[in-house]
């Protein structure tokens, strides 16, 4: 579903060059579960703003479901991010001042489906929240607040999920919440990405990378996944 082939990012600041990802080669199949770790500076972020089309590579490619979108105009890069990838964030990201119904169907809003108000429910209901939807961001909890954001990431019916530091606001027990109904995603079929410095998180997952300095240091396959 995903390759990467010799991808590289570099930013310059002042007169110093940084290598955000340098040479990364990556394969992820249909179905998988992938946490990704690694020190801060590490291209962990770069990684997944890459996967995500929200940025491009320098040199190298990025063929996601068979086709090159490393150098697709920026209207097909939006229409990609909006069909084919669900975003979820570590600090939920939500529009204050709506309800969890209105932030959940933005997105089909900005495709134009008429049937949005009735897919964003369902999409709440099936994140446990049915109860919920017509409370704002602020009458919600943390754990709530990012049930709200995986239901907006879903109702697209996205092929691919990207999660950047979803627990990492979260308490113990909610953490472990929100990481279930991750696994439970992956169980029916959706293909996720997870950056984590939770090592609980990524014993979770299928596969674990882990990068330093803009490069994959280790490729490891959880045997009890």
């Amino acid at each position: 579903m995903i390759r990467t082939e010799n991808l590289v990012k570099i930013y310059r600041i002042g007169d110093s060059v940084v290598r955000a990802l340098d040479d990364v080669s990556l394969g992820i199949e249909e179905g998988d579960m992938v946490a990704v770790a690694g020190p801060s500076g590490s291209g962990k972020s770069t990684l997944m703003n890459m996967l995500g089309c929200l940025d491009r590579p320098d040199s190298g490619k990025y063929l996601l479901e068979g086709s090159d979108v490393s150098k697709l105009p920026n209207d097909r890069l939006a229409e990609i991010r909006n069909r084919q990838i669900g975003f979820v964030f570590q600090i939920f990201s939500l529009i204050p001042r709506v309800t969890a119904l209105e932030n959940v169907e933005l997105p089909l809003l900005y495709g134009g489906r008429a049937s949005a108000r009735k897919e964003a429910a369902e999409a709440l209901r099936s994140v446990g929240l049915g109860d919920r939807m017509n409370h704002e961001p602020g009458q919600l909890s943390g754990g709530e607040r990012q049930r709200v954001a995986i239901a907006r990431a879903l109702v697209t019916r996205p092929s691919i999920l990207l999660a950047d530091e979803p627990t990492g606001n979260l308490d113990t027990k909610t953490g472990g919440e929100i990481l279930d109904l991750f696994v439970e995603l992956n169980k029916k079929g959706l293909t996720t990405v997870i950056v984590t410095h939770d090592p609980d998180v990524a014993s979770r997952c299928k596969r674990f990378l882990r990068l330093l300095d803009g490069k994959i240091v280790s490729d490891v396959r959880n045997r009890t996944n």
